[in-house]
Order: structure tokens, then sequence, then C-alpha cells
């Protein structure tokens, strides 16, 4: 292979399947780039995000009980204490004697002056008003403002430090830390469901996803559906089973928010040849499935525990296949035949090219693809090779757009920056993609269309402004734009940028530029 295409190739190789070049550039895998690639996926490197607050599941999830407990007592101490001001003290003070109100000329007796009581102070009127308002002002603000911080925010903002800060700038291609994304997004929980979904978000990105990034699909689509995250993101602790005896009295029932998601969502797709029944019966193959509470009844607080009470008796047939009444095995044999239908495999090789290759996924590709997946028995490694040694899959042409994730992140790779998660968490916020916050549980878009309105990329400009406002004064635009783009770069876009009036300008226009934006 020449030279020239070798550039080419590492270039798209970073850009496309990776998290974009960093202050090395594209030479850093000039030499052999598809090799390169095909070594991560060889060495199955995932980065692990680290740091104090980035514990398991469980931990998070007692320190968030104890958190509420805390918060609890606070405030019943505030309700007692605005409750304490006695009710004569509040709204009455010493009587202090008033001259009786005039009354106006052809006034009728008893008959109030209007414009006299208007006039007359309110704190002559009410004397101890304003003292009973600070006080109940006081117990608002701290409610408004507790005394301890925000413990999901905190968490929160500790997984993006490890990420943005961490694991994004670790490897030369970063294949392995896409895929989490990818995934991530396949099985999207969000931030703004709950509490407990706010607190250990992160820890379902590091328990269930990274671990089988390069795994099979059966063994990451298990630990997903056991994950107190995705069972509180979807409701499943609220499903009973209508026969079982934690419904004696009938008045519980099920829920099917899991058993649809699984369905039409992370295994055989919207048109996978499933039906309304057979998302009944897997949600009451999965009743009992819940995390346990801090009153630790059912097992270690805060982690996937099987409740037998609440687990709705019986055999039960899901697209064909009957299965026997085994407890939590029923669920976990029936997930394991749901990756390996051939619907799945079709499902998850659409989508994987889709978000690698092209919006509309070149039919070959995703049936080559596909076939991997099925024959593999869901072998990801085999499904990646398959797919980034495909042709189709190195396409010059950059036809897919970054979503503000992907931007963000090749952004401070480039610039070398490192902003502090809040400013990352309110910069993807305005883009329109907020961090773990999709609006519904099938993730964010993946297409040009959503991510290439004009109020997206206004909203890029502001982001790309506060960057180059950041870089350091040594870096030339010019070099700057060669470098991380490499043979991408087109004449056009490296005139613009030689053009610029002033240094920022001219980092501007290499963010914002088509080669930049485009993947």
């Amino acid at each position: 292979m020449a030279q020239q295409s070798n550039d080419v190739y590492a270039a798209l190789a970073l850009s496309r399947f990776g998290l974009g070049a960093d202050h090395n550039g594209t030479t850093s895998i000039a030499s052999d780039p598809r090799g390169a690639l095909l070594e991560e996926i060889t060495e199955r490197f995932v980065p692990v995000p680290v740091g104090p607050q980035l514990q398991s599941t469980a931990d998070l999830l007692v320190s968030l009980y104890a958190f509420q407990e805390q918060r609890k007592e606070a405030r019943q101490q505030t309700a007692a204490a605005v409750a304490a001001v006695p009710q004569d003290k509040q709204m009455q003070g010493p009587q202090q004697p008033q001259k009786p109100p005039v009354q106006p000329s052809g006034a009728m007796p008893g008959q109030q002056n209007n414009q006299a009581m208007a006039t007359q102070p309110i704190n002559q009127a009410q004397p101890n008003t304003q003292a009973m308002a600070a006080a109940i002002g006081k117990a608002v603000e701290k409610l408004e403002k507790p005394a301890m911080p925000y413990l999901p925010q905190q968490v929160l903002l500790a997984e993006v430090d490890a990420r943005f800060n961490g694991t994004i700038r670790q490897p030369l291609i970063g294949f392995g830390e896409r895929l989490a994304m990818f995934w991530a997004n396949h099985f999207a929980v969000a931030v703004s469901k709950s509490e407990e979904v706010h607190m250990v978000a992160g820890a379902f990105e590091r328990e269930a996803i990274r671990p089988h990034v390069f795994g099979r699909f059966a063994d990451m689509l298990l630990a997903v559906e056991t994950h107190p995250a995705m069972l509180g993101y979807l409701d499943n602790q609220q499903s009973i089973g209508p026969n079982s005896k934690a419904n004696a009295n009938k008045k519980r029932g099920l829920n099917e928010n899991l058993a649809r998601e699984t369905l039409e969502l992370h295994t055989l797709g919207v048109n996978g040849g499933y039906t309304q029944t057979d998302v009944t019966t897997l949600a009451k193959i999965i009743t009992g499935w819940t995390v346990a509470r801090n009153e630790g009844k059912l097992g270690t607080p805060g982690t996937f525990v099987f409740n037998a009470g609440a687990h709705e008796p019986g055999d039960q047939t899901l697209i064909g296949l009957t299965y026997a009444d085994n407890g939590v095995g029923q669920g976990r044999e029936a997930l394991r035949d749901l990756a390996r239908h051939p619907a799945t495999a079709q499902h998850i090789a659409t989508k994987l090219v889709r978000h690698f290759v092209a919006d509309t996924p070149p039919p070959g590709l995703v049936q080559t693809v596909a076939a991997t997946f099925s024959k593999t028995d869901g072998d990801l490694s085999a499904v990646y090779r398959a797919l980034v040694s495909s042709e189709d899959a190195w396409n010059p042409t950059l036809s897919k757009v970054r979503s503000p994730l992907e931007f963000m992140t090749a952004l401070l790779r480039a610039s070398g920056e490192t902003p502090k998660p809040n400013f990352i968490l309110g910069a993807l916020t305005a883009m329109g993609q907020p961090f773990w916050a999709p609006a519904g549980p099938n993730g964010f878009a993946d297409t040009v269309d959503v991510w290439a309105s004009s109020e997206s990329l206004s909203m890029r400009m502001d982001v790309a402004n506060m960057i180059a406002n950041a870089v350091p004064p040594q870096v030339d635009p010019r070099s700057f734009v060669s470098d991380s783009l490499g043979p991408l770069l087109s004449s056009e876009t490296l005139q613009a940028v030689a053009r610029a009036e002033t240094r920022k300008q001219g980092l501007m226009i290499a963010y914002l530029s088509p080669e930049f934006q485009r993947r």
C-alpha cells in the first residue's frame, strides 16, 4: 500500500473509528493504520475510568440511601423550626392604642375610611410579620440550599471528569472508547429519571458496558438488564406477577417497560417479529428482577436481587420457545436466546454500520456483519473485525456528522484543553446532547439531519470559541489544522485558516470546518 494511501487510512481510522487526532496528529499510526485499529480489537483495549468517587453501584447506592436519610432529617428539622414559632406570636404583637379612623363628611356610622386604611403602615397593623417572614425565609433557604452538597451531581461530575480528562486521552485511536459510547447509547439510561439513576449511570457504563465491549453480546445484555440503573430507569422494580404471592390482593400488576425496550431496542428491533403478547410474556418472565433497598430485606443493599415472591409462576412461551419456571434462570435463558436470534444480529449490524460508516448503511456490509454476529454467537470482537476489514468502511467521503459528544471529544483531544466537568456538561447540553440524558430509552439519534441543523451548529460555534480562547498562544492554526486532519484537509479550509485575521479566528475556522465536523 502506498504511503499516500496510508495517510488517508490513518486519518480515517482516527476520525471515523476513533476519537480524533491528538497532539501527535495523524502521523502516530501512519505506518499501518488498519493494523493499529485491528490491534486495539485484538488487545481488547477499553480504558478504565478512575477516581475516588467512582465506586461500585452497590457502594454508590448505599451512599445515596444515607444521603437521602440525612436530607429527610434536615427537612424535618426545618419544618419543626418553622412550626415552633407560636401562632399568637406570628400574627400578633403588643397591642398599641390607635386613634379611630376619621370619618369623612357624610359617611354612615361604622363606615371605614378606605383611604386612611390604605395609608396605614403595615408594621403598625402587624408588628411581628417581618420577623415571621424572616424565620420562614431562613427555613426555605435551608431547603433550597442544603448544607450538604448534592451527592448525585457530585458523582456525575466525577464520572465526566474521568472520561473527558482521562479515558478519551489514553489510546492512539480510541476504538474501544468509541464503542463504549456506542453501547451506552444503545442501552440508554437517563440521569433525569431518578436520583438512583443519576447516581449510578456512570457505574452502569463501567460495570455493564465496558467489560463486555469486546466480549459476547449475550453477556453484555445480561449485565445490562440486571443492572440497578436499567431496572430503575425502566421501572422493573414496580412489576409484580399478576398471580404471584406479592399480589395476593390483586391490586398490583405488570410493568412492561423493560420487556418492551429489551425486545424493541436492545435485541430484535422494532421489526424483529415479536408481538404484544411476547412483550407481556417477557414482562412476566422478568418479574422479581429488582434492587435491594437500604433495609436489606432481600439482599445486600444496592445490588440486583431476585424476589421470588413477586415472580409470576409457571412456564412461559416467548417467540415460539417455552421456558420452564426456574426462578431467575427463566429470564436469563430467555435473554440468551434473544441475544442469538437472527433479528438481533440484523438489528445490531445495522446500527453498527450506520454509526461508523453511513446514515444509509451499505446492505452488503450489513449482511456481512450480521452473518458474522450469528456465526460466532455474538462474538463482538469478530463482528468489529468484519466491519473494519470491509473496503466499504473506508470510503474517504466524510458522510457522517459528529454528534456533540463526538465533537467535544475530538475538540478536547486535538486542542489538549482540560476544562472542568461543569463546562463539559453545560456545553453538551447547549449543543443538544446532554450527557447520559436522552429524551427516551432509544438514546440519541445517529444521523446527519439531527446534528447538522443551524441551531446545533450555532451552539458549536460558541463552544469552539471558548476552547479557542484557552489554547496556548504558541499554537499556529495552520499547523494545527494540517496535523489534525491530515489528507482529509481541503485546500479551501486550509486557505480560510491561513487568511484568518487572528489566531483565535483561525482555530475556530479549523474547529468548525466540514472536515472536523464530519467523519
